[in-house]
């Protein structure tokens, strides 16, 4: 993707960062109903072009998107689908393709809630292996003249019982709705996204005013050179801080904030 699609599905995910981080969202469930969403777009181009096109206003493409989708999905996945088409999009395919990466991103999210990422990732590289050393069996997940629910009963009868249940999810919907890519390739994604999120970790930053962009940015930067990895940050605003910000990641806070200050040395003057 470039241009504006680019920068869409970067507010996408963001989007779907936040609400996955709240663990009362069913992941899983949004991953499904997000690929649900994905497919009917991939098969409706002419329902996908009028979500796209720049000439409507994002307003219209999200009432659109709330009259099609109201009573199918869930809230958060209608929010995040129609924050989705209030934003500007290259090609309309796209869209689709930030839907498909936004459902696998949510299941594997289920995995590492689960403490299962580590397992999921390696079952799907292991999987990889296998097809590509098997001709026969990467000719029957190719077989165009195959059905999907054919596929599937295959994808069950090999993974059923001993890949984790994230790991049968996204194999089975990567075989039975390729989108025009090759197996290798869609399996190479799906381990990119695995990796990425293994190597993601959540601040939760709380402040007695809202950070500007600049803040956001340059704590981002130190949080990760400080800890090595990717850092997303969740954003919380409390007066009674009263100054400074405090930041948890895990079970270890960063304690800058002037109450703390106060209440350090109110110990030790009563000490």
């Amino acid at each position: 993707m470039n241009g504006a699609s680019r920068e869409a599905l970067a507010s996408a995910r963001e989007r779907l960062d936040a609400l996955t981080d709240n663990t009362s969202v069913d992941a899983a469930k949004l991953a499904g109903e997000l690929a649900a969403v994905t497919a009917l777009l991939d098969r409706e181009v002419s329902l996908r072009r009028v979500i796209t096109d720049p000439a409507q206003s994002g307003e219209a493409k999200a009432e659109l998107a709330g009259r099609l989708l109201g009573g199918q999905v869930g809230g958060e996945t209608l929010d995040l689908v129609s924050g989705m088409v209030r934003s500007r999009w290259s090609q309309s395919r796209d869209l689709v393709d930030a839907l498909e990466e936004l459902a696998a991103t949510a299941d594997l999210t289920a995995a590492q809630r689960g403490g299962a990422l580590d397992n999921v990732e390696d079952e799907i590289f292991r999987f990889g292996r296998i097809v590509s050393s098997n001709t026969e069996l990467r000719a029957a997940l190719t077989d165009r003249g195959a059905t999907a629910a054919a596929k599937s009963e295959l994808l069950r009868s090999l993974l059923g019982g001993k890949a984790n249940a994230v790991t049968e999810r996204l194999v089975i919907r990567l075989v039975t709705q390729p989108r025009g890519r090759s197996l290798e390739a869609g399996l190479e994604s799906l381990s990119t996204l695995a990796a990425e999120r293994r190597n993601r970790m959540v601040a939760t930053v709380t402040s007695a005013v809202p950070l500007s962009d600049v803040q956001r940015a340059r704590l981002g930067a130190v949080l990760a050179k400080l800890y090595g990895r990717q850092m997303h940050l969740n954003l919380d605003v409390d007066p009674e801080v009263l100054g400074g910000i405090s930041v948890r990641v895990g079970d270890e806070v960063i304690d800058g904030t002037i109450a703390d200050r106060l209440a350090e040395a109110s110990r030790r003057m009563a000490g």
